[in-house]
């Protein structure tokens, strides 16, 4: 039996000037589901994020969350939301334990609950020991959470989160998501944006916008088996080089970089190869390592893209 839904979007549309930032988007989002909405800058993501907590009117569609109508019960909406935009305002001036006091002043947390509840969420983002430090001294991961922790102060049902983690480095990147599983074991919705495919991989299904539609919607684990042909991953000197002389060739369809290896698409393993190897050679780039791998993610991103623009 599927649980009820928790987030509702349907044929939702908005424009600012002459372009589409959310072009007829429908999705749902389960009660208790950790989702995660991914794309390139530009596809939609914030705006459609914004539209739901109430900050951008939508131009047509609806939207709806917990069964209220986002267009004309926000006010109550707000009541059981959280919201975390990319960039959360706290007060530097002020220490962990004084953001959070504002926040519960903010959502009229009362005084009965405010002290219990702060006392949970600090163990909770493991910024206890930092309680008396002023959040301009805290590292970009510990506001991060303590950003979090200012949101949960009034245990909002479903959480809308736009890209918390960006710019934030590995290691608490990690221990965030680490705390968003620890929520959604609470029952808690979650609607995230991420740029990274690491944590797209950890969420329950992910919806993938490119220029304000909706490409495809899916379990992380069933992706990979969309990508259409065959994929060559290189090793070589001279990566870019190599990626700037493979591009447009015979037999290949796409050339991306990851890092210092290339990915290398095509409809048939021995003639990509054959390409490749043809092409490096008359460029006396010398080849480290070749091999066909399984897509990832990102490499079916890249071709869904490559595919709308065509």
């Amino acid at each position: 039996m599927n649980e009820p839904t928790a987030v509702s979007i349907d044929q939702l549309c908005k424009s600012f000037g002459g372009i589409k930032a959310v072009n007829e988007l429908s999705m749902t989002v389960q009660q208790g589901e950790l989702f995660g909405l991914i794309g390139p800058d530009g596809a939609g993501k914030t705006t459609t994020i914004r539209i739901l907590c109430g900050l951008q009117d939508a131009d047509a569609g609806q939207c709806r969350i917990l069964d209220r109508e986002v267009a004309t019960a926000i006010k109550e909406i707000h009541t059981f939301i959280g919201y975390m935009p990319q960039r959360f305002s706290l007060y530097p001036d002020l220490t962990v334990a004084e953001n959070m006091q504002f926040f519960a002043d903010l959502y009229n947390v009362s005084k009965a609950d405010r002290q219990k509840r702060t006392q949970r969420l600090l163990e909770f983002s493991r910024l206890q020991s930092f309680a008396g430090r002023k959040a301009e001294a805290l590292s970009g991961g510990m506001k991060q959470k303590l950003a979090l922790s200012c949101m949960l102060i009034h245990t909002p049902k479903v959480l809308l989160l736009d890209e918390p983690t960006f710019g934030v480095d590995p290691v608490s990147r990690r221990e965030f998501w680490a705390i968003l599983k620890e929520l959604q074991n609470e029952g808690v919705t979650i609607l995230v944006t991420t740029p990274y495919m690491d944590e797209a991989a950890r969420c329950d299904r992910v919806g993938f916008m490119h220029h304000g539609e909706l490409l495809l919607l899916k379990e992380p684990g069933r992706i990979p088996a969309d990508f259409n042909g065959v994929l060559i991953e290189l090793y070589c000197q001279n990566t870019v080089k190599a990626a700037r002389r493979l591009t447009g060739q015979d037999h290949i369809d796409s050339v991306q970089i990851f890092g210092d290896k290339i990915h290398i698409s095509g409809k048939h393993e021995e003639r990509v190869k054959t390409k490749i190897e043809t092409v490096l050679r008359q460029q006396k780039i010398q080849v480290e390592a070749i091999k066909t791998i399984p897509a990832g993610l990102d490499d079916v991103f890249v071709q869904l893209i490559k595919k709308d623009r065509t």
